[in-house]
């Protein structure tokens, strides 16, 4: 098998289609077609079905994605490896959760863009639980979650920080002055709410439903929409310190006390334990334990 049909298999798999993935890859619809074909043939199997505008996989084209994604991939490592000079360079594929992503990381990756200029950083937010998946399958190079601990026999993954969580409203709400915030004091309450698979929303709810608490809730997009809305008084949020600790100095915001009590969430790197650790990701790992404080309580250092 060519490595450049794997990749164009690949490609028709994650873009759902052969035109879109002749588009990604710069070649012409019957490029890809003969691609397609040809690993057909050596593997005596169809690896697509077309039903009608939609290109999906069959079973042996499941199979063979996993391999397929590995040999590119090692591919790619054989040629840094080969390649590389001893400043640091190429791309350096990292994911976050987006909260991380938005206040932790910006002085960071600034400082990293200082110190290797010719390494391309290519960023990706999304869910911890997908981003787990795609260290696994070699998709990413280095992962930042925010999740509970919760180690995995494919995965490195170093625990940076606790992050400490709170129940946040506007000032003069209802709930506010009360010493402590029981989950039944939420009955009937607006919660506003980070999209589902979130490890902190999923920690909330499932304290809410112990108490059999039953509220409104509305999910958002992002968290920056979550916090104008509580300011607005649309409803109250559940969410990080480091997230609304501007908010909270400046009196847009006020903490209710005690709901998050043992609850706990942390920053954690992760990267595939058999990946071969390339000079790029060395230099991000070391940058990230640098700016580390003792005691890990801040990894967000200073431009």
């Amino acid at each position: 098998m060519e490595l450049r049909h794997l990749k164009t298999f690949r490609t028709v798999a994650e873009k759902g289609g052969f035109s879109r993935a002749g588009e990604e890859l710069g070649y012409a619809q019957s490029t890809v077609t003969a691609h397609i074909h040809k690993l057909e043939e050596e593997l005596g199997s169809p690896l697509f079905d077309r039903l009608g505008k939609r290109t999906v996989l069959t079973d042996a084209g499941k199979h063979l994605l996993p391999y397929a994604k590995e040999m590119v991939r090692l591919s790619r490592e054989a040629a840094e490896i080969i390649g590389h000079s001893e400043a640091p360079a190429g791309p350096l594929r990292i994911g976050a959760a987006e909260s991380l992503l938005v206040y932790r990381l910006p002085s960071i990756l600034h400082e990293f863009r200082k110190r290797y200029p010719q390494v391309r950083l290519e960023l990706y937010p999304g869910q911890c639980r997908n981003m787990r998946t795609r260290l696994k399958e070699g998709e990413m190079d280095l992962a930042f979650l925010l999740d509970e601990e919760r180690r995995e026999p494919e995965l490195h993954t170093e625990t940076l920080i606790r992050e400490e969580l709170m129940l946040v409203a506007p000032p003069g709400h209802a709930l506010a002055g009360r010493k402590r915030i029981l989950p039944s004091d939420l009955m009937g309450q607006t919660l506003l709410q980070t999209e589902l698979g979130c490890s902190y929303r999923t920690l909330l709810e499932r304290r809410l439903k112990k108490a059999g608490s039953v509220g409104q809730r509305i999910d958002f997009w992002n968290i920056e929409a979550i916090k104008q809305c509580t300011i607005s008084g649309l409803g109250i949020a559940y969410l990080p310190r480091m997230t609304v600790d501007r908010e909270l100095e400046e009196g847009r915001l006020i903490e209710l006390p005690c709901l998050h009590q043992g609850d706990r969430v942390f920053t954690q790197l992760a990267w595939h334990k058999d990946k071969w650790t390339t000079p790029a990701m060395a230099g991000f790992i070391e940058l990230v334990r640098e700016r580390i404080r003792p005691g890990g309580t801040d990894m967000a250092g200073k431009q």
